[in-house]
C-alpha cells in the first residue's frame, strides 16, 4: 500500500519515491535533506510503511491525490518506478502543478508528458537529471565551446558499477517497465552528451545483454528481462561520434567517465573531476577537484539542481511562481522524449544488428515498437 506523508505548515514540494526500488540514482535521504536545507518543506510518498517515523514526519494517509491537491504544494518531484511516471506528472500539471519528473517507461508515455507541458507552458516541467548541475560538467561544457578541444571528433562514456537488481521481483527486473542500465542509467548519459555537445543523434547502433537472468531465490519462476550490460553507438548531428559502455556485472568501486575529444584536446570527467590535456601539452591538468568529498556525480549534481530550484523559486510573491534561468540548463519535457526516442532506436538496433535512424515525434506512437527478442 502506498503511504502519503504530509509535513505541516508551509508545505512546498511533494516527493514521490518508492523507496523498495532495487535502484537508485540518487540516496533518497541525501535528496530529502538538501531539500530541507535548502528551505523547501515537503510532502512525501513512499512504498515501504512505517518510514515516514523514522524521519519524524507527524501525518500519513494512502490517497495520493489527497496530496496532489493539497493548496499548499506547488512542486512535485517523482521518482517513482517508470510505469508510474506519466500518470502523476500528466495528472499534476493538469491541477496547476510544477513537476521534475524522472524518465517515463514508454515513448507513448513520453508523448503524453510532453502534451501536458506544452498545454501548460507556465508550469515548471523538467527531467530530474542532476548530472547536468555537476559541476564537472558545467565547466566541461563550458571549456568546450571555448574552444579548449577544439573541433569536436568523438565522445565516449564508461559507466560500470554492480548489479542494479533486487533480491526480490520488482520493476526493475522487467524491460518494458523501464528496467535494466540502458533506461535507468543510459537515458542520463544520452541526455547528458546530448548537453554536453550541443547535438543530437541522427542514427544508433546498440547491442543489449542480460547475463543476470535470475536475482536470488525470491524470483521463482519469474526471469530477468531488463539488460545488465548496454553497448551503443550515436552519430550525432555535424558527424560526432559518440560510444557508450554500460556494465552492471563489476561489485566494487563504480566507474563513471566521460570523454570529450577534438582537434586539438580532450576533456575526461571521472567521477566528479574534470581533467584535460591539450594537444601541445605531455600530460593532463587537473582542471576542477572534488574537493576531497566522498560522493557521486549524481549526489554532487543533485546539490547543484536544488540549490538552482531555490534560486527559480526565491523572492517570487507568489509560491507557484517561479523563473527560468536558474535552471536553465535542466532537461525539459521535450529532452526526455528525444531520450527516449533514442533509447528505442538502440532497442531496436539490438532486435535487427543495423543501425536506426532516431525521429522524435509525438503522434503516430505505435505502443509496442520497444518490445525486445532476447538473444540466443
Amino acid at each position: 500500500m502506498e503511504k502519503v506523508v504530509l509535513i505541516q505548515g508551509k508545505p512546498m514540494a511533494l516527493i514521490l519515491i518508492d523507496l523498495s526500488a532495487a535502484f537508485d540514482l540518487v540516496n533518497h535521504k541525501i535528496l530529502l535533506s538538501r531539500l530541507e536545507s535548502c528551505g523547501f518543506v515537503f510532502l512525501l510518498t513512499f512504498l515501504l510503511v512505517g518510514v515516514f517515523r523514522k524521519l519524524n514526519i507527524p501525518f500519513s494517509t494512502n490517497k495520493t491525490d489527497d496530496v496532489l491537491l493539497h493548496p499548499e504544494v506547488h512542486l512535485v518531484c517523482i521518482l517513482t518506478p517508470p510505469p508510474h511516471t506519466r500518470q502523476i506528472a500528466v495528472k499534476a500539471l493538469g491541477i496547476g502543478k510544477n513537476v521534475i519528473s524522472e524518465q517515463a517507461a514508454t515513448l507513448t508515455d513520453a508523448c503524453k508528458m510532453v502534451t501536458a507541458a506544452r498545454y501548460y507552458p507556465q508550469l515548471m516541467s523538467i527531467m530530474g537529471n542532476s548530472l547536468r548541475f555537476l559541476p564537472a560538467f558545467v565547466q566541461m561544457k563550458r571549456l568546450l565551446g571555448e574552444g579548449y578541444c577544439g573541433n569536436l571528433q568523438v565522445c565516449e562514456a564508461r559507466v560500470y558499477g554492480g548489479s542494479l537488481l533486487s533480491q526480490s521481483y520488482g520493476w526493475a527486473w522487467e524491460e518494458l517497465m523501464g528496467g535494466g542500465g540502458l533506461h535507468t542509467v543510459g537515458s542520463c548519459i544520452i541526455d547528458l552528451l546530448s548537453h554536453l555537445t550541443g547535438r543530437r543523434a541522427v542514427r544508433v547502433h546498440g547491442m543489449l545483454r542480460t547475463f543476470v537472468c535470475q536475482s536470488g531465490p525470491a524470483g521463482g519462476i519469474r526471469s530477468v528481462t531488463a539488460d545488465d550490460y548496454a553497448c551503443f553507438q550515436l552519430l550525432m548531428s555535424g558527424g560526432v561520434v559518440c560510444s557508450v559502455t554500460l556494465n552492471f556485472n563489476l561489485p566494487g568501486t563504480d566507474v563513471h567517465e566521460i570523454m570529450l575529444v577534438g582537434s586539438s584536446g580532450r576533456l575526461v570527467a571521472r567521477g566528479t573531476e574534470l581533467y584535460g590535456q591539450r594537444a601541445s601539452m605531455q600530460v593532463e591538468e587537473l582542471l576542477l577537484s572534488d574537493g576531497g568529498e566522498a560522493v557521486g556525480p549524481s549526489v554532487r549534481g543533485l546539490n547543484g539542481m536544488v540549490t538552482q530550484l531555490r534560486l527559480s523559486f526565491q523572492a517570487q510573491e507568489d509560491r507557484r511562481s517561479w523563473v527560468r534561468h536558474p535552471v536553465s540548463m535542466a532537461a525539459s519535457f521535450e529532452d526526455g522524449l528525444y531520450v527516449q526516442t533514442v533509447v528505442d532506436a538502440i532497442k531496436r538496433s539490438n532486435r535487427t544488428g543495423e543501425w536506426e535512424s532516431v525521429e522524435v515525434k509525438i503522434q503516430d506512437v505505435d505502443p509496442n515498437h520497444n518490445h525486445r527478442t532476447l538473444p540466443n
